[in-house]
């Protein structure tokens, strides 16, 4: 299987933790069977220059919410905005597998919310949610929901 790809925004460097133990898991796992796919990350923020996604990849995208007391439309997305911006770029939604989201469940209904919103928005399925830094069982249950939604699509 070809390698896998992470697109991620980590503005308090909880998400891109997250996504640097994705990739040492995926390593580790591949090096006890080489069927099991590498994971490759890239970090999006205000200085990327945008690109073309011409292969398949998954997005992890952590919550920053203003206003409002819940889900409604007062409810405004902060600090991660770039992120919906590369993916809405030319076609690279089309090239995105699923959405990861992260958050801190103290906030209740919106946990995950920018996550949730960017699976509608685009039409990407939402695949899995951590909480903070997420630990080791995020870690390995993210990486084999990764794998099946791969195979999944491959089929």
């Amino acid at each position: 299987m070809k390698p896998l790809k992470l697109i991620f925004i980590s503005n308090t460097g909880n998400t891109r933790n997250f996504a640097e133990n994705l990739v040492n898991y995926a390593q580790e796992q591949n090096q006890k069977n080489p069927d099991y796919p590498l994971l490759s990350i890239e970090e999006i923020s205000e200085q990327t220059d945008f690109g073309n996604e011409t292969e398949p990849y998954f997005v992890s995208v952590p919550t920053y919410l203003f206003g409002g007391d819940g889900t409604g439309d007062n409810v405004k997305e902060v600090m991660t905005n770039i992120l919906g911006e590369y993916l809405d770029y030319h076609d690279n939604a089309k090239q995105c597998l699923g959405i990861i989201g992260s958050g801190n469940k103290n906030f209740n209904v919106q946990y995950c919310l920018t996550a949730k919103r960017y699976s509608k928005r685009f039409n990407v399925p939402f695949l899995a949610d951590f909480e903070l830094r997420g630990n080791d069982k995020d870690v390995q249950r993210i990486y084999k929901d990764m794998v099946e939604r791969t195979k999944e699509v491959n089929q």
